[in-house]
């Protein structure tokens, strides 16, 4: 596929809540996530199902591409090889159960493609360790690690990342707040290298936030949800049973005022973080659930009330993951076509034309 690069003037998208997104319609839409298991609230809400109204409002000729980020996982050593190959096919289950069609878009295995790596290479002798040393998930992951257990790997990611994004030609890639730092990255080393080699070769792309704030963990509502915590109950997962997330809402920290819910996260970060995660589901301004809860007078109604809107909305996926989970032969056969046949020859393409254009 080949595309003339396009100068973005502005850097990110913010999308509000209900809002079609309006896109160039030669757009490119890239977004990958890690096999680390099923997806939570926090991915779901964060920025997987953007990608499903992103394909349902995409035309003819845009492009949208969803990868699992599997050569990213091996920054922490997979060693129980099994359970890797499980957990990348949890993945593509998990796309395909939000309503990823393999139709509309290049649902791909980020292993399948070598040019990921080649393009990592070539990026990574043009992008200069300071400022790879002051990206913030980098200091907080290796934050009191003796020097010796930190590996390049974790260091350099960022610059894969990066490769991921420009080896299609991304124009728009939604992702959570936490990844802008990324984004950034990505942009400066598009422009460094059309302006090494005095041209315009590698698009730089913006970014697209969902409307839904980070949510937080459930009994800590300081801290982002992630799968890393160790209490389970922090975290719901798309496929949890419904008295599940019963459980987790109904233990989830709150406050002592149990008589007026109102947004102040500053303040009342627990309930904040219950308004948040039902103003995303339903696509509603906090405003608007302030108003829809105003008349609660306990914690039991309220929580009860946030359970239901969450199994409702989280039902069909779950369902759909547990048909697709027992057919991993129709999982791998997605990710192989999507892979091989249609995001492969897009990133042979870009190889073939950087590395002509850097003398090889």
């Amino acid at each position: 596929m080949k595309r003339a690069y396009s100068s973005l003037a502005a850097k990110s998208v913010r999308l509000l809540q209900n809002e079609v997104p309006k896109l160039p319609s030669d757009a490119v839409i890239f977004s990958m996530i890690q096999p680390t298991g099923d997806f939570h609230l926090g991915n779901y809400l964060g920025a997987n199902r953007v990608w499903k109204q992103l394909q349902d409002h995409k035309v003819p000729q845009q492009t949208c591409l969803f990868g699992v980020a599997d050569l990213h996982a091996i920054t922490v050593p997979k060693l129980d090889v099994v359970k890797f190959k499980q957990l990348r096919l949890q993945a593509i289950a998990s796309i395909l159960a939000l309503g990823i069609s393999p139709e509309k878009c290049t649902i791909f295995m980020q292993s399948k493609i070598p040019e990921h790596s080649q393009l990592n290479w070539l990026l990574e002798t043009i992008t200069s360790m300071g400022y790879l040393n002051r990206m913030t998930q980098w200091k907080s992951k290796s934050e009191g690690v003796d020097e010796d257990q930190v590996k390049l790997g974790l260091f350099a990611y960022p610059v894969l990342q990066a490769a991921d994004i420009l080896l299609y030609g991304s124009t728009h890639v939604p992702v959570g707040e936490d990844q802008t730092q990324h984004l950034e990255l990505t942009r400066n080393i598009a422009r460094r290298f059309n302006k090494m080699y005095k041209g315009r070769y590698l698009v730089e792309p913006q970014t697209i936030f969902t409307p839904t704030k980070k949510v937080l963990s459930l009994n800590n509502p300081t801290k982002k949800m992630s799968k890393s915590d160790a209490d389970p109950l922090s975290r719901i997962y798309l496929t949890d049973a419904p008295e599940s997330i019963q459980k987790k809402i109904k233990k989830c920290l709150t406050d002592s005022i149990s008589d007026n819910f109102y947004y102040d996260p500053e303040n009342r970060p627990g309930v904040s973080n219950l308004i948040n995660i039902v103003s995303g589901i339903q696509g509603k301004s906090v405003e608007e659930v302030e108003k829809d809860i105003a008349h609660m007078k306990d914690y039991n109604t309220l929580k009860t009330y946030v359970s239901d809107i969450i199994i409702e909305d989280l039902t069909p996926v779950r369902i759909r993951y547990e048909q697709l989970i027992k057919d991993p032969a129709y999982l791998m056969d997605v990710a192989t076509k999507g892979s091989l046949e249609k995001a492969r020859p897009i990133a042979q393409g870009t190889i073939k034309r950087l590395m002509e254009t850097m003398g090889f």
